[in-house]
């Protein structure tokens, strides 16, 4: 018997391997290692070992750092849509960048950020007082388009035109798309990288209108403390999702880094990591 999410993991590692994001060179060092720590080289050989990594050049790091964007986008593509069970709806999953005509202000908690963008094009000192924080850009997004009223009223007269006149679910109200999920894809996890997300995630709280979108980082960041520094604490992200978690605790494990393991214990149990194959479950709440 096949299981569509089990199924999509192993397809998820194999586009990894395939495309060069997860790797090790000549030097037994992994893609996603630190080179200067033996601790993170060592477990993330181990993971490495684990998915059966082949040996080659390491990936240049914008890159490797498009590509996993890509296949994390992929991954959800392969699972959420056939959770319609769960969570109904018209949804669409996106990789945003520069060239994308989808923007964060392209969804109804957003919309008004355009008109402070332009604001500040058009008058400078503006433009220097308020910075540009309030401009988000997620790396991956899930977003869900309004609905016609006769899908709200299919089992009951639920609408009509006298009520309900600002709900952003009705397209009639002329609304725009409505962000579900907001995923920042880091393959590894460096101080500054960290951060980023963090910082990322404060951008769609503080900015948004109505309803809050789910705030997720996937990372393939071997080091346990170097996760931490992201996962641990609430209010800000809902949860960080390791590319190979089940493989991560096997690996440091293996090599009896008992600090490492207890850290990875405490994010754990107190569910703030989780594995990749969590997170399109997590995101049909």
């Amino acid at each position: 018997m096949n299981v569509l999410i089990a199924e999509a993991r192993k397809k998820y590692h194999q586009a990894l391997l395939s495309n060069g994001v997860l790797t090790v060179d000549n030097k037994g060092i992994p893609s996603n290692a630190d080179s200067s720590s033996k601790l993170s080289v060592s477990i993330a050989k181990g993971v490495a070992d684990l998915l059966m990594a082949e040996t080659h050049d390491k990936a240049v790091g914008q890159t490797s750092g498009a590509k996993f964007e890509q296949i994390n986008m992929d991954f959800l593509l392969n699972t959420f849509p056939h959770l319609q069970n769960l969570r109904p709806g018209k949804w669409h999953i996106a990789k945003l960048g520069n060239r994308n005509s989808i923007k964060t202000s392209s969804f109804s908690q957003y919309e008004h950020l355009e008109y402070l963008n332009q604001l500040t094009k058009r008058d400078a000192r503006l433009a220097a007082s308020m910075g540009n924080d309030y401009m988000v850009a997620p790396d991956v997004v899930i977003y869900r388009d309004p609905e016609e009223d006769e899908i709200i009223n299919a089992s009951n007269i639920i609408v009509d035109d006298s009520i309900c006149l600002q709900s952003d679910i009705r397209k009639v109200c002329g609304g725009l798309p409505i962000l579900h999920a907001s995923i920042s894809a880091k393959w590894t996890m460096r101080s500054d990288r960290a951060q980023n997300s963090r910082t990322e995630a404060l951008g769609l709280i503080r900015n948004r209108k109505g309803h809050l979108p789910h705030i997720v980082v996937v990372t393939g960041e071997p080091m346990p403390a170097r996760l931490a520094s992201l996962a641990l604490g609430t209010g800000d992200i809902d949860c960080v999702y390791h590319f190979a978690l089940y493989e991560l605790v096997k690996s440091v494990e293996s090599i009896q880094a008992e600090d490492s393991m207890e850290l990875l214990n405490i994010l754990i149990k107190g569910k703030r990591l989780k594995d990749i194959s969590d997170l399109p479950l997590d995101l049909a709440v």
